[in-house]
């Protein structure tokens, strides 16, 4: 059972950072592009993605929020 947490959070972890730096621009352009996504930046992540990122940016954040 820990494993299966353990790669939920692996996975849910580099969505962020892939959606980070694709939706940079038009979410996250007011932070330091070479900012390096960890677990307590999700909250953050999926916020601006809500606000921001369109239709594309609510399916991850239902993939994020899983």
């Amino acid at each position: 059972m820990t494993h299966e947490i353990s790669e939920g959070r692996q996975r849910r972890l580099e969505l962020a950072r892939l959606a980070f730096k694709e939706f940079y621009a038009q979410c996250f352009w007011s932070s330091d592009p070479e900012h390096v996504v960890e677990e307590t930046d999700l909250p953050w992540i999926i916020r601006n993605l809500r606000l921001h990122g369109g239709h594309r940016g609510y399916r991850i954040v239902a993939e994020l929020c899983r």
